[in-house]
């Protein structure tokens, strides 16, 4: 590292951090001096960023979804984010290096008219994963989305849901195509994810010991895929109910050729009597059989087979299951469960009685 004076009186700072060689024109001696040292200090400590990268916000994003380790529905929604909401902005062709908090909430505003603000405040997320990133990268020195809380977001109002009772689950199920309505049932009385019920294999279901294993969930093309979360892989108990809605969905329709217990129909392959083998269950035919039973079973707008979730996490909650038992059945964790349950929990004061009650009964 050096300081010189050139020809013209301005003053040269010259510096090499990681092979590169660093210059920049002063007009004044100490400003030449001072930029020298600190550069030299950052360089020292591993902190040097350099403020000539003209990497863009959308080009880094690329770079940082292609390391990530995603479902495909996760780089699906990357992919959108990017073509939709980051690539025609100006944030998108920004250097990373020079993003102000400021422009990350003009960027906010811009997209707050178009973007629900569940989906905006998911973006702003995956904006502040990635300039985590490029902090650890030794790219910026500070991370613009973070924390979240010094933004100004839409605010998230969700209204809060309406479990379904016994009775609906049952219209529905009767409303549904036989193949679809055993799905229906299962789902009530396992709390299964969609994906993760047309992924059940028989060898998953343990009639014995009355239990199913949650091991694998199909993608919307009917291929295995990863669980959601480390939390998903779970072994849930088999009421005595599913047990014989299985046993009679088995017996029916039989298994699929990979051991799937849920299948759709099978077709004519061409000329002949032959038939092609039973297949999973597509997504989209599941969602449209789910669908069309609910609006023929009259139940609310916009019900769909997450609501079976929510049914069954209602149905343990009101049994007294605690919140950690009924993430676990869910293959979830504690915290989702109080957000998203908390306001059909029993209160404290039902809970206090009811095990007095029953403590004074069996005596």
């Amino acid at each position: 590292m050096s300081v010189r004076r050139m020809p013209s009186g301005k003053w040269e700072a010259r510096a090499r951090v990681d092979g590169k060689h660093l210059k920049k024109v002063f007009a004044r001696k100490t400003d030449a001096v001072a930029w020298e040292a600190q550069t030299r200090t950052d360089r020292d400590r591993g902190v040097y960023v350099d403020t000539s990268n003209r990497v863009t916000v959308a080009e880094y994003f690329v770079q940082w979804t292609a390391l990530c380790t995603l479902r495909p529905s996760s780089v699906k929604m990357r992919r959108t984010l990017l073509r939709n909401h980051i690539a025609p902005t100006p944030l998108g062709g920004r250097p990373l290096v020079k993003v102000k908090p400021s422009e990350i909430q003009a960027w906010i505003q811009s997209r707050a008219g178009l973007l629900a603000p569940y989906t905006l405040y998911n973006h702003c997320r995956d904006l502040r994963a990635m300039f985590a990133t490029a902090v650890l990268d030794g790219i910026i020195a500070r991370n613009p989305v973070a924390p979240l809380s010094r933004l100004s977001l839409p605010k998230v109002d969700r209204p809060k849901f309406v479990p379904l009772t016994i009775p609906q689950v049952r219209a529905w199920a009767d409303a549904a195509e036989p193949r679809y309505a055993g799905m229906i049932l299962a789902q009530a009385g396992l709390g299964l994810r969609i994906s993760e019920l047309r992924g059940l294999r028989v060898t998953d279901v343990n009639f014995l010991r009355r239990e199913v294993s949650v091991n694998v969930q199909l993608d919307p093309h009917g291929r295995d895929a990863p669980l959601k979360t480390s939390n998903s892989r779970r072994v849930v108990p088999l009421p005595a109910f599913v047990a014989d809605v299985l046993s009679a969905y088995i017996a029916e329709f039989g298994p699929g050729p990979d051991g799937h217990v849920f299948t759709r129909p099978p077709r004519l392959a061409g000329r002949g009597s032959h038939q092609r083998a039973n297949r999973t269950v597509a997504l989209h035919r599941a969602t449209t059989a789910y669908r069309l039973a609910a609006i023929a079973a009259g139940l609310p707008a916009g019900t769909t087979s997450h609501d079976l979730r929510h049914h069954y996490a209602s149905v343990l909650l009101d049994a007294g299951e605690s919140v950690h038992a009924v993430a676990e059945r869910l293959g979830d964790n504690p915290s989702m469960v109080l957000s998203t349950y908390g306001h059909i929990m029993p209160g404290r004061e039902d809970t206090t009685r009811k095990a007095v009650d029953a403590a004074w009964l069996a005596a």
